[in-house]
């Protein structure tokens, strides 16, 4: 990684005086602007700092977020559109209201035009109506999951979306989503500058899963484990209630674990993780059904967690399908499992009760918690802040404990993913369940 690849594009000269600072009154907030030369460190141990010393590199670093004493929008002239893209997530809503409020109320712009139905709505022969957004329209909205404007997956035309954009009088784009959404986002950058068109595009990263790079977490992923911590109590309890009792639960994590082992690690009475980064064998003497029959030996009831994407590896080699945002459809994990569990203790005549729980679009549709509604009302304002400043093509971030701006190419370069060799999360994990290292075989 090179300083460079950091540096967030800006549409051009901050020529007008933030309202953040003409209104200030006495009785008004006092705010604190934020230098276009403040950067947050990528990598701050002492080490690396003193790597950077001796070889006089510039540290790699990330634009540090917050509002700009002069800005790049006149206030009275800017028209906003907003639009959510992808899977439902908690706190969308909240994001929504919180950049309608921001912009309301802190910068004077009142022409906020909601998108319906994710980037279809920027597309003609969808037909989707746009929805003028206030702040009053928005006032309860995050008390409710999913997202007020709708969502849908998919790519579309590049062309006819910044046709639209135009025809609107679109000056500024606000993007929530994962990454595929960000991809889209991108791309619309891409055609705006071809036609050299002063809009900006800001993205708001959506992602349960939390495996967006460079992103300390996103918003939902806390309430998702934190809903997610419950119901694997009461898995649990199911657990206990029955001689060799298992409790099978199945979370979201195409790609990356982290729900899976935050639940895990808040509960502590998960017995086994699947996860994604980790492959496992099945049968053999170090395979997982001989460990869970192991521990149903030893304490006649277990809880087993598995992220969706897990054990893919397993199944039969077929034509990979996708979905309208281009995943890999994955195969049905916990439904395999579950079977091949009861398939294998029923020809050892070993007697067991399995539950098989799949909570997922509970979880995802759930309005935010209170700590997840405080961190998207914060991600909301920065966008804001930085969108009304001219910079474009950008994701804002969350890094060391603070807001960051960073360029959208980077963000989606690679996956975030469990570091099960490095990462301090995983060898907790293995702690907590009691869980060998390997589930492979020699």
């Amino acid at each position: 990684m090179k300083y460079e690849d950091f540096l967030v594009k800006t549409l051009g000269k901050c020529a007008v005086i933030s309202p953040l600072k003409t209104t200030q009154r006495e009785d008004s907030p006092v705010y604190t602007f934020v230098q276009d030369n403040e950067r947050i460190l990528y990598d701050v141990r002492a080490e690396s700092f003193e790597n950077y010393r001796e070889t006089g590199e510039i540290p790699v670093s990330f634009e540090k977020a917050g509002p700009k004493e002069n800005i790049f929008f006149e206030p009275a002239k800017t028209k906003v559109g907003i639009v959510t893209c992808g899977g439902l997530c908690p706190g969308v809503n909240n994001v929504i209201r919180s950049i309608v409020n921001q912009l309301t109320y802190r910068y004077g712009i009142s022409r906020i035009l909601g998108i319906r139905y994710g980037y279809e709505g920027l597309v003609p022969k969808y037909n989707h109506p746009v929805v003028e957004l206030t702040a009053e329209m928005v006032s309860e909205i995050h008390t409710s999951g999913g997202t007020f404007l709708g969502t849908s997956r998919g790519n579309q035309d590049v062309g006819q979306m910044v046709d639209t954009l135009e025809i609107l009088n679109i000056n500024i784009l606000f993007c929530i989503g994962g990454d595929g959404t960000l991809r889209g986002a991108h791309a619309i950058y891409e055609e705006i500058e071809k036609r050299n068109l002063k809009i900006a595009v800001a993205g708001i990263p959506k992602t349960i899963d939390n495996d967006i790079d460079l992103i300390q977490k996103s918003f939902g992923f806390e309430t998702a484990f934190s809903i997610a911590n419950d119901i694997i109590s009461s898995a649990h309890n199911e657990a206990q209630g029955a001689y060799n009792g298992i409790a099978l639960v199945k979370l979201m994590g195409r790609d990356s674990g982290f729900i899976a082992a935050s639940a895990t690690l808040a509960i502590q009475e998960v017995n086994f993780v699947l996860v994604p980064e980790i492959s496992f064998d099945l049968y053999g003497p170090r395979g997982f059904l001989k460990l869970l029959r192991k521990r149903l030996d030893e304490r006649h009831h277990a809880v087993v967690v598995v992220a969706e994407g897990a054990g893919q590896d397993l199944f039969e080699p077929s034509e990979l399908e996708t979905d309208a945002s281009g995943n890999i459809k994955h195969k049905d994990i916990g439904i395999y499992l579950k079977e091949k569990i009861r398939e294998e203790f029923k020809a050892k005549g070993i007697p067991h009760s399995i539950k098989y729980i799949d909570p997922s679009y509970i979880i995802r549709s759930a309005p935010a918690n209170a700590n997840d509604s405080k961190f998207c009302n914060l991600l909301a304002q920065n966008a804001v802040h930085a969108a009304l400043a001219g910079k474009t093509d950008f994701v804002i971030g969350y890094w060391n404990n603070e807001f960051t701006l960073l360029p959208i190419p980077r963000a989606v370069a690679k996956r975030k993913k469990i570091d099960v060799e490095g990462d301090e999360l995983w060898w907790n994990v293995l702690e907590a369940t009691g869980q060998p290292i390997s589930m492979k075989n020699p």
